[in-house]
């Protein structure tokens, strides 16, 4: 039994974002079917500036500024986004209260409709993406693309791209699976932390009893010691910095990719007890950082 009668759910207003914040209100409506629930979608500064990259105009906190606010002034209840778009620090009022079942975690690759095969240049948004790119196709160019999923595909799809890199989970939510050419195993490109995990935001002061339906133990370890690992190096959006951790039965594995400004890459794997996740992750953050 809850007290809570009525959630009002925060989203960005793209096709993807509704479809995330969609399958937290049905687990919420499964666990509790008394419960009123009620989308608001809004547009973040993010979603408005699309003429330069991420980490020129202040990184991925500009896809949940607007969604913070709008918690804190009491306007929504709680907010979805996409793990791997959470600044690596929140605020303590607005702490993450689950983590949901992973998605493929994989980066996958897209071709033009129609086409076979790989040419350039290689459209991605993140740095850790491009970075790692240009090790596995040293012949290709790799520039930088802005947009929702559609308007990326439209651009690759119109010709300025000749392929585009994206996160397999995205493209699985949408039901665009079939524009998948191949995935990339996180041996050769590691995914960034987070990815495939939901993350649900509320404010401190609430009853968080009724999000427990939708934590899952196995995310939130992965989630929790993949950020740890790029907060202990200072990492964001214009870092090229990537962290992949699985667990199996009561164990954890943690990989992380860590380049400096001069391209020099380390990368390095720690395992131990998934209840230690966090701290394996900073302990592997600090032996790649000093090299």
């Amino acid at each position: 039994m809850i007290h809570i009668k009525r959630l009002r759910v925060g989203s960005r207003d793209s096709r993807l974002a509704v479809i995330q914040s969609r399958l937290v209100m049905d687990a919420l409506r499964s666990a509790w079917p008394e419960l009123e629930l009620e989308l608001v979608t809004m547009k973040t500064t993010g979603d408005r500036i699309l003429d330069r990259t991420l980490e020129q105009v202040g990184g991925k906190g500009l896809f949940v500024k607007e969604l913070e606010a709008a918690l804190r002034e009491g306007r929504v209840d709680l907010t979805v986004h996409s793990c791997k778009d959470l600044p690596m620090n929140l605020p303590e009022e607005l702490p993450v209260v689950a983590f949901l079942r992973r998605e493929d975690p994989r980066d996958a690759l897209v071709l033009p409709e129609g086409a076979e095969s790989l040419v350039g240049p290689i459209g991605s948004a993140s740095p850790r993406r491009r970075f790692q790119l240009r090790k596995l196709f040293p012949e290709l160019e790799v520039r930088p693309v802005r947009g929702n999923v559609q308007t990326r595909l439209r651009k690759l799809d119109g010709g300025e791209y000749g392929a585009l890199v994206l996160a397999a989970a995205g493209l699985k939510r949408l039901g665009l699976e079939g524009r998948i050419s191949r995935y990339f195993q996180p041996e050769e490109l590691l995914p960034a932390a987070g990815q495939g995990i939901l993350a649900v935001q509320c404010r401190a002061d609430m009853d968080r009893a009724v999000f427990d339906c939708l934590r899952d133990p196995a995310a939130e370890a992965c989630a929790m010691a993949e950020r740890a690992f790029v907060r202990a190096l200072d990492g964001g959006c214009s870092s090229p910095i990537a962290a992949y951790a699985e667990t199996e039965g009561e164990g954890i594995t943690v990989t992380g990719l860590y380049a400096d400004e001069e391209d020099r890459l380390w990368r390095g794997a720690i395992s131990g007890p998934a209840g230690d996740g966090t701290a394996l992750a900073r302990t592997l953050a600090k032996k790649l950082k000093e090299g």
